[in-house]
C-alpha cells in the first residue's frame, strides 16, 4: 500500500485502502510514536493528498468541467429527525440558549438576507414586516419552530449569533500558507494554538494542547474544559460566556495576538454539525460554557472613546423648537439605551425618524447625521456600520416627509 494511505490509516485510525476517494486529514493530529520527529503532529492542508488533488482539479479546470458534464446531485433528505442531522444540531444549539440562523449550504455566508441595508427594497417578507432592513442578526433564534421550517426546507448551515446568544468564542487559526506563520515575539509558534497557549501561560493559566486532543483529532479536555469546536481548516473555536458586568465586548482580529481573533457582539461564528467547502465543524468537547477569564475579559474591553464634543442644534424657541428638542433626544436616547445586538437596528429607526423631519425642513441632513453618530459612538457601535446605516435610514425617512407645526 501507498505510504499516503498508510498515513491515513494511521491518522483516521481505520483501514484506507486506494479503493476509496482518499479522505482529509488536514486538521488532524498524527500521534507522536508515529512522526519521524516523535512529537504529535498537527497535520496541514500541504501534508493533505486530497488537497493536493483539489488544488490541481482548480489549476487545470477540471473540476468544472465535472460540474458541467454530470448530472446534478438528488436533493438531500430533510424532512424527518434521523435524515436531518442539521437540524437535530440546531435544535441543540438552541437548547444551550445559543441565537441561531440559517447559513448559505455548505458556506460561511448567511443565508438571510440576501442584500445589504443600502439595497433593501421592502420586499423581503422579514425587512417588511419590521418596517425597515433586517439583518441576521435580529434574525437569529432559540424558537424550535421556526428553526424546524428553516432546516426543513433546505440544509442550510449553522450560524450563532454571539451577541443575542451572550458568547464571546476565541478562534484560533491555522496559516494559510508558510508566510503566514507568527513572527517577531512569536516566532516559534506554529498557528492560533500556540499563541494562545503562550497568552494563558503568562497569565497564570497554563495549557497542554497536546494531551487536551486526541489522535482523532477529538479532544479528552479544552483550557478550562469550555465547549470547543475543531474547524473545518483545523483551527479551534473556544466558547466562553460574555462577562455579566462591564463593557460589551466585540469582535477583534489579532488583538491578543497572530492567527487569534474573538467573535462576541455584531460577530458570528459556524456551529458545529455544518459544513464549509465540505469540511466538517466538529465538535472538539462537549462541556458547559466557562465564563470567559479576566485576564483574557481585560485584554479584549475597547478602547475608550475620545471626548466627544456635543453637537450643537441651533432650534427655534417656540412650541416647534420645543417639540423638534423632544424629537431629537427621544431618538438619540433609543440608541444608547438599546441592548446589544439591537443597537444596530435602534440607529436605522431613529434615522429614519429624523429623516422623515429633514425631509419635511425642520431640520438640517448635517444636524440629523451629528447627533445621531454622536449616539451610536455612545452605544459602541463602529465607524463604518454607522455611517452605512444612517445613510440608508435617512433615505428611507425622506420618503415620508413629516413636517412640524409652528
Amino acid at each position: 500500500m501507498a505510504a499516503r494511505w498508510l498515513v491515513a490509516s494511521t491518522v483516521l485510525g481505520r483501514p484506507v485502502t486506494d479503493a476509496e476517494a482518499y479522505p482529509h486529514i488536514c486538521g488532524r493530529l498524527l500521534a507522536a510514536d508515529n512522526a519521524r520527529s516523535g512529537r504529535p503532529v498537527l497535520l496541514r492542508r500541504r501534508d493533505c493528498a486530497a488537497c493536493a488533488q483539489g488544488r490541481h482539479e482548480r489549476q487545470h479546470g477540471q473540476a468544472q468541467a465535472a460540474r458541467l458534464t454530470t448530472s446534478p446531485a438528488p436533493p438531500e433528505r430533510t424532512r424527518t429527525m434521523p435524515d436531518n442531522p442539521l437540524l437535530t444540531a440546531a435544535l441543540a444549539h438552541a437548547e444551550r440558549g445559543w441565537h441561531i440562523f440559517p447559513l448559505r449550504p455548505d458556506d460561511k455566508r448567511p443565508a438571510f438576507p440576501d442584500h445589504t441595508t443600502d439595497d433593501c427594497t421592502g420586499r423581503d417578507p422579514r425587512c417588511r414586516a419590521s418596517g425597515h432592513h433586517l439583518g441576521w442578526e435580529p434574525r437569529a433564534t432559540c424558537d424550535p419552530d421556526r428553526i424546524r421550517r428553516a432546516w426543513t426546507a433546505r440544509p442550510y448551515g449553522i450560524g450563532v449569533a454571539c451577541g443575542p446568544s451572550r458568547l464571546v468564542v476565541v478562534d484560533l487559526d491555522v496559516p494559510k500558507d508558510d508566510g503566514d506563520a507568527p513572527t517577531g515575539e512569536w516566532a516559534g509558534a506554529c498557528d492560533g494554538r500556540d499563541v494562545f497557549a503562550v497568552l494563558a501561560d503568562r497569565h497564570g493559566t497554563p495549557t497542554n494542547w497536546v494531551a487536551g486532543f486526541g489522535p482523532d483529532g477529538t479532544a479528552a479536555a479544552g483550557i478550562d474544559h469550555t465547549y470547543t469546536v475543531l474547524t473545518g481548516r483545523g483551527g479551534t473555536h473556544l466558547y466562553y460566556r460574555h462577562p455579566d458586568d462591564g463593557p460589551a465586548l466585540r469582535n477583534t482580529a489579532g488583538t491578543l495576538g497572530p492567527l487569534v481573533d474573538t467573535r462576541a457582539n455584531g460577530g458570528y461564528v459556524v456551529a458545529a454539525g455544518s459544513t464549509v467547502t465540505g469540511r466538517p465543524y466538529r465538535i472538539g468537547l462537549d462541556a458547559d460554557t466557562a465564563p470567559l477569564p479576566g485576564w483574557l475579559a481585560a485584554r479584549l474591553i475597547p478602547a475608550p472613546l475620545p471626548p466627544q464634543r456635543p453637537v450643537v442644534v441651533s432650534l427655534p424657541t417656540d412650541r416647534s423648537g420645543a417639540y423638534l428638542r423632544a424629537a431629537i433626544t427621544r431618538e438619540a436616547d433609543r440608541v444608547t439605551t438599546a441592548p446589544a445586538g439591537e443597537r444596530n437596528r435602534a440607529l436605522y429607526i431613529a434615522a429614519v425618524a429624523l429623516g422623515q423631519l429633514t425631509a419635511g425642513g425642520s431640520l438640517t441632513e448635517t444636524d440629523a447625521s451629528g447627533v445621531l453618530e454622536q449616539a451610536a459612538a455612545s452605544a459602541g457601535l463602529g465607524s463604518v456600520e454607522t455611517a452605512r446605516t444612517i445613510r440608508s435610514g435617512l433615505a428611507a425617512g425622506s420618503k415620508r416627509p413629516r413636517q412640524v407645526a409652528a
